[in-house]
Formats: structure tokens, C-alpha cells, sequence
């Protein structure tokens, strides 16, 4: 199964169907299953099998026409061309409720995202231990980081502080930032920053219901 990146414009919607079809291949694989067609992953995915076949290409070519995808080959090249077929170590600043809860999240490490640090600024936190680690202070951050290579970093304080914790990370060479913080982050142009933030989901909810709700009315 050849893997190849065709271009260097790849969607980022592609990308991150990628990801849902890995979660669904590996429930299939999980379940005794040993090859899939583009149509059967279209439908445990809700897309179209077209689509699939589309975003796959952007990365080389795969499956046997009229026998479908081997799964396990399938998991191991969508997880090479989204770099995720090893480890990364990140960092994470910021140890209220929604800090402890990441650091807890076993499925990080399950999915080779290490986070091997915690920093906090509130000296009641520093010290203890959460998650296996041991929660250190923010100053010690840019510090660490460089010693140790981070390249991703997340931060889930609160969003007064979140762009000094990003400027600090930025000063260390992080090369991505995960922001959990509800406030808008800037960085240099080569540091890339994804943005969770659960109310734009919320609001979107909260939207398709209430239209749904005036077309039964």
C-alpha cells in the first residue's frame, strides 16, 4: 500500500475526517473484522463512499478494486500520514477541573500523545501530583520544554493567563499548542495552534435545535 502525499494543499476537513475514519477502522479491527469496502466505512462514518476514496487519495494509494481495504494495513498508513505512528511528548499549563480531567484521560497516552509535564501557577498546586505527575511551577516551563524537546504544548488556563503561558511556550521552541482556554491566542507564524472550544459546538446545537423545533411548529 503506497504512501505518498500528492500535494501539499490537503483540506484541513480531509484531515479531519481522516480521524474519524481511524476511530471507526479501529472498532472494526477491535471486532474481529479484516477487510472493509469504501461503502461500509461511508457508512459507519455518515459521509459518501466517494468521499472517502477522495480524501484517501491525497495520500497515496490504497485498497484492491472489487476487495476493499485491509484494515490493518489501512490504520497503519492512515496513522503514518497523520504522523501519529509515534510518540509525542507535550505539556501541558494549567491545573484547574479541566487540566485534571486531561491529565487523567488515559486515551492520550494510549494514542502516543505523552504528556510528561504539568505546570500551574497557584503555589496550593505545586507539588502535587495528578495524573502520575508531579504539577511544577510556571517558571520552570520554558526551562523544561527546551531541555526536553516538547513540541506540543496545552493549555487549559484560565484565558487571562493563557497568552503569557503561550508566549512562554513559544520562547522555547513548542511547536504546536493545544488551547482549552476561552480566550484567543497569538503566536509566530511557524507555531500552529488548534482551538477547542466546546461552546462554538454548543451554540451550534442549540441552533439546529431551535430551527428544527419552528419547522414542526
Amino acid at each position: 500500500m503506497a504512501l505518498l502525499l500528492k500535494t501539499e494543499k490537503i483540506p484541513r476537513a480531509a484531515i479531519q475526517r481522516l480521524a474519524v475514519y481511524l476511530q471507526s477502522l479501529e472498532r472494526m479491527l477491535r471486532d474481529g473484522a479484516a477487510l472493509v469496502s469504501s461503502e461500509m466505512l461511508a457508512q459507519a462514518c455518515d459521509v459518501n463512499a466517494s468521499q472517502i476514496r477522495k480524501d484517501l487519495t491525497y495520500f497515496g494509494e490504497f485498497g484492491v478494486r472489487g476487495v476493499g481495504y485491509n484494515i490493518h494495513d489501512l490504520i497503519s498508513s492512515i496513522k503514518k500520514s497523520l504522523s501519529i505512528d509515534k510518540p509525542w511528548n507535550c505539556a501541558l499549563a494549567g491545573v484547574g477541573n479541566l487540566g485534571r480531567a486531561l491529565l487523567n484521560y488515559r486515551e492520550f497516552r494510549q494514542r502516543q500523545y505523552n504528556i510528561i509535564a504539568a505546570f500551574d501557577c497557584d503555589p496550593l498546586k505545586i507539588g502535587q501530583r495528578v495524573g502520575g505527575l508531579e504539577i511544577l511551577h510556571t517558571r520552570q516551563l520554558a526551562e523544561y520544554i527546551a531541555e526536553k524537546k516538547i513540541q506540543i504544548g496545552i493549555i487549559s488556563t484560565p484565558p487571562e493567563s493563557a497568552q503569557t503561558v503561550a508566549d512562554h511556550m513559544a520562547e522555547a521552541g513548542i511547536k504546536g499548542i493545544m488551547n482549552y482556554a476561552s480566550a484567543h491566542i497569538f503566536t509566530p507564524d511557524n507555531i500552529f495552534v488548534e482551538r477547542v472550544d466546546f461552546f462554538n459546538h454548543l451554540y451550534a446545537l442549540s441552533f439546529n435545535i431551535s430551527q428544527s423545533e419552528e419547522k414542526t411548529v
